[in-house]
């Protein structure tokens, strides 16, 4: 699982958005089920802002949010990411020089159609 937080922080504050996001990252990181993650800034946009995590699973991202140091650390940076849709179902993927390999999808179908 990708969860993509995107943020927009002007530039006169981005030295204390990082020394929390750095706190952020360092909390979830030491969850189980964290894979990795990083923390962007925009080329082209420097209040553009991102914090990208990779999860093994929905339900291990669901219980790292519930951990004590996440609600301290995290919890209050990412309440001030985007109002938008964060975690993605990775579909397909490759290794450098590799093929593309696809996955189907974890959603449930919709018995109403």
């Amino acid at each position: 699982m990708l969860v993509v937080n995107r943020f927009v922080v002007a530039e006169e504050a981005a030295g204390g958005f990082t020394e929390r996001a750095h706190a952020a990252l360092g909390a979830l990181a030491a969850r189980p089920g964290y894979r990795s993650g990083q923390l962007a800034r925009g080329l082209d946009d420097p209040t553009a802002w991102c914090l990208v995590t990779e999860w093994e699973s929905v339900g291990a991202y669901r219980r790292a949010l519930g951990a004590f140091d996440v609600r301290i650390h995290a919890t209050p940076l990412l309440a001030e990411s985007l109002d938008e849709p964060s975690a993605f179902e990775p579909l397909a993927s490759a290794e450098p020089g590799g093929a593309v390999t696809s996955r189907s999808s974890d959603r449930a179908t919709d018995p109403w159609r």
